[in-house]
C-alpha cells in the first residue's frame, strides 16, 4: 500500500500547466505533441526514445501516403495509333481508360495531353487507431491488478491534406511516352495531448502546424512492348525526385524509382487492366498490384472501377508495456513501432465524360478496404483532361 501511495503522489506532482507551441514545422509538432512530460514513467530517455520512435512511423505512414499518391494514368483518356495501310490516325480505344492503374496503350506519337486534379485526404486513424476522438493513448501507468491506467496521457490529432497535380503526357513514338507530374501540396496538422489522473482530466500539451508547397515530381517513361488484336503489354519507369520540403512532410527527401509491368486487354467497349510495380527509395520500399475495368456506358461516358493494393516495408503502430523500473506493481505502457510491413488496399470508383471535342471530366473516390497505414474514409478526386486535336 505504501508504494502504490508513493506512486500516487510522484504522478500528482509530475502534472504540468497545458501548454502550447508552434512548431516550425509538421514534424516538430508531432514531436512535441508526442513527448511525455506528465506519466512518471521513470525513464526520461525511455520516453524521449519512444517520441522520437512514433514521430518517425507517423511521420513515414503520412509520407507514404502523400509522397507516393498515386498520380492520374499517362494516356488515360484519348488513344491514337497510325494506321500503315491507311496512312491515317484511328483512335484504339472506346474508352477512356483507369484513373490510376496504368494501360498498356500509349498516347500515339505526337499525342499530347494536359491535365489538372485535385484530391483531398481528412485522415481518421492509424493502423486502426483513431486519432480524432481521443483515445490514443500515447503513455501510461497502470497496477498491475487494476484494469485500467491511473495516469494515462491520451492524444488527438486532426491531420488534413489537399492536393492539387498538374500532370502532362507526351507521345515521342506510337511506342513510347513521356510524362510527368507536378503535386502541389496543402497539409495541416493540429493536436492536442490530455492527462487523465485517477478520473480527472488536465490538459497538458496543443499545438498546430501548416505546410504548403511542391511535393515531389514524378517523370514517367512508359513503353509499349507489345499489341495485338486488343491486347498489349508495356513497361514503364517512374522516378520521384525530392523536391518537397521532407522537415514539412510535403517529400520523402530522396529519389524514389518505380519499375512497372503493365497488361491491357482492350474490348469494342470495355477494356482491364493489371500492373505490377516495385518501388526502391523514398519513404520505404513497396511492392504494388492494382487492376481495373473500364467501361465505356456511352459514346462519351465511361465508368471505371479499380483497387490498389500496396506491401510497405515500414513498421505500424502499437502500445508496448514493461514493468516500471523503480515501483513495484506498475506496468508503464507507451506507444511504440511495431511490426515490419503493412498491406494497404484501396477500392477507386468513378467516371470520366466527354464534355467537348477533347475535354474529359474525371471524379472519383477512394476507399481504404484495410486498416493498415495511416487512412482516411473516403478521398475525393476531381480532375480535366485535355488532349490536342488529332
Amino acid at each position: 500500500m505504501t508504494e502504490r501511495r508513493a506512486v500516487l503522489v510522484v504522478a500528482a506532482l509530475g502534472l504540468l500547466c497545458a501548454r502550447r507551441a508552434e512548431a516550425q514545422t509538421v514534424s516538430d509538432v508531432l514531436t512535441f505533441l508526442l513527448n511525455n512530460e506528465t506519466v512518471q514513467t521513470g525513464s526520461v530517455e525511455r520516453d524521449r526514445q519512444a517520441a522520437l520512435a512514433t514521430t518517425t512511423t507517423i511521420s513515414r505512414a503520412l509520407l507514404t501516403n502523400l509522397a507516393t499518391i498515386p498520380v492520374p494514368s499517362s494516356s488515360s483518356a484519348f488513344v491514337y495509333s497510325l494506321n500503315p495501310e491507311l496512312g491515317t490516325v484511328e483512335r484504339l480505344s472506346q474508352n477512356f481508360g483507369p484513373f490510376f492503374v496504368e494501360r498498356a496503350l500509349t498516347a500515339g506519337k505526337g499525342g499530347v495531353s494536359f491535365g489538372l486534379a485535385a484530391q483531398a485526404f481528412r485522415f481518421t486513424s492509424l493502423d486502426g487507431q483513431s486519432l480524432r476522438d481521443g483515445s490514443l493513448v500515447t503513455t501510461a501507468n497502470q497496477f498491475v491488478d487494476e484494469a485500467a491506467p491511473f495516469d494515462v496521457d491520451r492524444l488527438t490529432l486532426d491531420i488534413n491534406a489537399n492536393v492539387a497535380t498538374f500532370y502532362g503526357n507526351f507521345g515521342v513514338s506510337d511506342r513510347v511516352d513521356v510524362g510527368f507530374a507536378l503535386p502541389f501540396l496543402s497539409l495541416d496538422l493540429s493536436g492536442s495531448r490530455l492527462n487523465t489522473y485517477r478520473g480527472r482530466t488536465f490538459a497538458q500539451a496543443a499545438a498546430q502546424a501548416h505546410a504548403a508547397g511542391l511535393a515531389d515530381v514524378v517523370v514517367r517513361t512508359k513503353i509499349l512492348a507489345y499489341r495485338e488484336e486488343g491486347a498489349a503489354i508495356a513497361g514503364a519507369v517512374d522516378v520521384r525526385l525530392p523536391t518537397g520540403r521532407s522537415a514539412d512532410l510535403l517529400g520523402a527527401g530522396t529519389t524514389a524509382v518505380k519499375l512497372s509491368a503493365i497488361g491491357s486487354v482492350e474490348g469494342s467497349r470495355w477494356s482491364g487492366h493489371a500492373n505490377v510495380g516495385f518501388t526502391g527509395g523514398g519513404p520505404a520500399r513497396e511492392l504494388s498490384l492494382s487492376g481495373a475495368v473500364a467501361a465505356a456506358a456511352t459514346g462519351h461516358l465511361t465508368i471505371t472501377g479499380e483497387m490498389l493494393g500496396r506491401l510497405i516495408d515500414a513498421r505500424g503502430i502499437g502500445a508496448a508495456s514493461e514493468p516500471h523500473p523503480t515501483v513495484l506493481n506498475v506496468e508503464t505502457i507507451r506507444l511504440l513501432p511495431e511490426g515490419d510491413r503493412l498491406t494497404e488496399v484501396s477500392s477507386v470508383a468513378g467516371f470520366k465524360w466527354n464534355l467537348t471535342d477533347t475535354w474529359v471530366l474525371a471524379g472519383n473516390v477512394t476507399i481504404p478496404m484495410t486498416h493498415d497505414g495511416l487512412t482516411a474514409p473516403i478521398a475525393p478526386f476531381i480532375g480535366l483532361d485535355y488532349s490536342l486535336g488529332r
